[in-house]
């Protein structure tokens, strides 16, 4: 399969920009998978009312068949018709966060085909707030299936660089808008799961449980966002299986600072003894004191939001870097660091070290 790859700017001419993206949603409406821009990260789209172009998406990522995929909708009017009825707790959620990095389960009508769902009678549903997404959803026809634009198992990617490499000649049509990206958050949409009594954050990401509580009261947290040893299944798309991994070996290291910095300095000289390339993930209050074949500044300590817009490109940039062992910071677990983390210890495995 040709994959087009289409330049789109939000400077660019506007008719020029909307026979782009009606052109991508033509690709849809046939059966066809477009990667697109979101401020989170770029998807993989394909007509969610579709079965026929559910199986394409998993086929195209190699991702298992019963890991949900997202319906991403651009009006609110459209969510009535694929879910069996809109909870009051959802459409205050949506009142705040629509559009926005939040996605909400919800019983699914019988037009969302099981293909969709991976086989569940639940549907996941977001309204993305990248202007570009919204326009791409609204040509499609209004419903887009869309998971990461990545092979499955590999960092999600923030630029379209890394959807190319995943994904050219895998796909119909590639919409490159990292010159008219603005204000990317970097880590997937926050998961909520509104069918039962509490609504359940299955997956952290920017809209944190304090904010999604202010709106709607108690809400509760599946357990297992970031207990490995948890013996219940994690419920949420992309959540089931490893994910976001580079292709080092990457271990997470939590003490103090001077702890933290010593260890993996002395991890690093062990990997450079034996001709090993070593890559370093650490916050800019430490990051001059570390040695090591490539050094990432994840921003400050205090500063979450910098470390969720960098964490997928560094991953990707070690591999580009063919380092083989990484060696990351803990960082804080609350608010959008718990997101941080919960991605950080799907990509490492789970591995840990605590001094």
């Amino acid at each position: 399969m040709e994959t087009q790859i289409v330049s789109l700017t939000q400077g660019e001419d506007k008719e020029s920009l909307l026979a782009k993206l009606a052109q991508a949603g033509e690709i849809i409406k046939n059966g066809g998978l477009v990667a697109f821009p979101t401020e989170t990260v770029y998807g993989l789209g394909g007509d969610a009312l579709n079965p026929t172009s559910s199986q394409k998406i998993y086929e195209a990522k190699g991702r298992p068949s019963d890991n949900p995929l997202i319906v991403h909708i651009a009006d609110m009017e459209h969510l009535e018709k694929i879910v069996q009825n809109v909870p009051e707790s959802a459409k205050k959620l949506a009142n705040i966060f629509w559009p926005g990095p939040l996605t909400m389960i919800m019983h699914k009508s019988d037009i969302v085909p099981m293909q969709t769902t991976g086989g569940l009678d639940t549907v996941a549903v977001r309204m993305p707030a990248h202007p570009l997404a919204l326009t791409f959803i609204q040509n499609a026809g209004g419903y887009v299936a869309a998971p990461s634009a990545n092979l499955s198992g590999k960092p999600s990617p923030t630029k379209a660089q890394y959807v190319i490499q995943d994904m050219d000649g895998r796909i119909d049509m590639i919409l490159d808008a990292d010159a008219g990206t603005d204000g990317a958050i970097g880590i997937e949409s926050t998961i909520v799961d509104m069918t039962g009594e509490v609504p359940m954050i299955l997956r952290p990401g920017y809209i944190t449980q304090k904010m999604i509580t202010k709106v709607i009261g108690k809400t509760d947290t599946d357990v297992t966002i970031l207990d490995n040893n948890s013996k219940q299944p994690p419920k949420a798309p992309g959540m089931k299986y490893r994910h976001y991994a580079p292709k080092g070996e990457l271990v997470i290291v939590e003490g103090e600072p001077e702890q933290v910095i010593r260890y993996i300095n002395q991890q690093a000289a062990l990997h450079a003894e034996k001709g090993e390339k070593t890559g370093i993930i650490g916050t800019s209050e430490s990051i001059g004191q570390y040695k090591a074949d490539s050094i990432k500044d994840a921003g400050k300590r205090d500063d979450m939001l910098s470390a969720a817009q960098k964490l997928y490109t560094f991953l990707r940039e070690f591999d580009d870097e063919n380092i083989a062992y990484i060696y990351s910071e803990s960082f804080s677990s609350e608010g959008v660091g718990q997101a941080v983390m919960n991605r950080l210890l799907k990509a490492a495995g789970h591995r840990c070290v605590k001094l």
